[in-house]
Formats: structure tokens, sequence, C-alpha cells
């Protein structure tokens, strides 16, 4: 990083939440943006996205939502079917966990939603247990009553999104700080989801009070949500942490690829969105 009259260079943006399937991937090209995380989609499509990238991006992906039989996202109109590992047992967990790790997946996502039909105890606890042998960390989309209490007892090490759904006891989020939340808190910000919103932030200030990790993830593909830097993102994540926190939850790191502009060290959500607006490659 340098930091004088003329310019600060930093690195490029880390989104660790697209889904690449259901946006316009070609228009992410040499922009702010460097690297992105694909949770959930055909494996076999992730995997060329990651062969041919957009210009100036790093693709990475996890291939399937792994799930219960009838489990989320099962059916929905947007998840293809290969998108979908159903999982009914824990030897169906270690060969999914297996394939995974032989399709180049960098972690493995399970879901856990209240609404539909629910991973058991036994099998949520194999695909942590082989993910974690198999070097791969779990990353869990927690949903309903319970269901990130679930994933936190259970030894997953990232949550796809800060929890909105119910507000966590300052126990549950004791035992969580080893984790890192990712924030999508902009999905909850539009009409009727205000309570979603206002709990997400309570949650993520008591988790990065605690010592909890916050990562800036947008969901992209979620709804209308710009392709490139999401500024209402980084508007929420100020409300909950600045300076040195802010850019290390947005950012990459010190060796990812670099932007740079003429403007000071930002510090706040307000002047690293202005320094992105300037930024040049």
């Amino acid at each position: 990083m340098r930091d004088d009259a003329a310019e600060v260079t930093l690195p490029g943006v880390v989104d660790r939440h697209v889904h690449l399937g259901l946006v316009d991937r070609a228009l992410l090209a040499d922009g702010p943006v460097t690297e992105v995380h694909d949770l959930g989609w055909d494996p076999r499509e992730a995997t060329a996205w990651a062969a041919t990238p957009p210009s100036g991006v790093r693709v990475r992906y996890v291939g399937p939502f792994h799930t219960a039989p009838g489990g989320y996202p099962t059916g929905r109109s947007w998840a293809p079917a290969a998108a979908v590992r159903p999982v009914s047992s824990p030897r169906e967990a270690a060969r999914a966990v297996a394939d995974v790790a032989a399709g180049g997946g960098f972690a493995v996502k399970v879901a856990l939603h209240a609404g539909m039909v629910l991973l058991p105890d036994d099998v949520l606890r194999a695909l942590v247990t082989e993910a974690h042998a198999a070097g791969l960390p779990v990353l869990v989309h927690a949903e309903g009553a319970g269901q990130a209490e679930r994933a936190i007892a259970v030894g997953a090490d990232v949550l796809v999104h800060v929890p909105w759904t119910e507000t966590l006891s300052p126990e549950l989020i004791a035992q969580a700080v080893h984790m890192t939340w990712i924030s999508t808190l902009a999905i909850h910000d539009g009409p009727g989801g205000r309570v979603a919103l206002d709990r997400a932030v309570d949650n993520a200030r008591r988790f990065v009070a605690a010592g909890g990790t916050l990562a800036y993830g947008t969901d992209m593909g979620n709804g209308p949500t710009p392709v490139g830097v999401n500024e209402r993102e980084i508007e929420l994540l100020g409300q909950v942490v600045d300076g040195e926190a802010l850019r290390r939850a947005v950012l990459g790191p010190p060796d990812a690829p670099a932007l740079t502009a003429p403007l000071p060290v930002p510090g706040t959500a307000a002047e690293l969105i202005a320094w992105l607006r300037a930024s040049r490659r």
C-alpha cells in the first residue's frame, strides 16, 4: 500500500458470495472486483467459469448446495437440478464431499432452511467431518429458527449470510467467534425488510465485538443486485466496522491484484466507495 500525495494502491474487491449463473458475468471484466466466490451452482458450469473467467477476475466455486432430499433450494426456479446435491446418509455425505474435492471446489456448501426439509444431525455432522478431513471449510446457509445454532454447534466454518431470521443470544455468538460471517446485508434493504436488516446488523455488531470475522459478500444474483461493487453493501458494512476492519472485510489480501486511486487510504464506508469509484487497475 502506498499513501502519498499522488495515489493509494490497495487490493481489489473480493465478493465472497455470488451466483454467477444468475448474472451477466461479462460485466465483471477488468473492474474493481478481482475475485468472486460462487456459492452454489451446477459444478460443471462453475468449473468452466473458473477456467475462462471474466478478464481480470478470479473465480472460486463450491459446486452444489448440499441439502436433505427435498430441502432448500430444491424446486426453486432459479436453481438448476445439478446445483442441488441431496444427501440422505453419512455414507452419501462422504461421497458428496469427495466429489467436491475432485471437482476443484474450495469448500462444501450446506443448506439449512427451516422452511423446507432439513438435514438430520448425523448427516450434517458427517458433512462437516468429511469436509474437514479433506481440508475443505464448510459454508452454511442457515435460515430459520435454530439453524444458525446447528451450524455453529457442529463446527461449520462460515455462515454465508449474517443471521437475519432471529436474534442470536450472547452465549451463541460467543460460540461462533471462530467463524467468518459473510455480510449480504443489502439483500434485506427493501420494502418490508427493515426488521430483518436491523436484526442482521445487530447480530453482526455483537459478533464482531466478540471477536468474530465479518466479510463482504453480496449474494450477487439474488434479486436486482448490481454486477460489480455493491455500494449499498459497503454502506451497511460501515455501520458495523470501519478503518482497517472495513478494508479487510471488502478487499483482498495484500498480494491480491491491486487497484490505484488518487485519494487517501479510506477509513469509512463513504471514503471506500469514493476510492473504488476513482480506482483503476
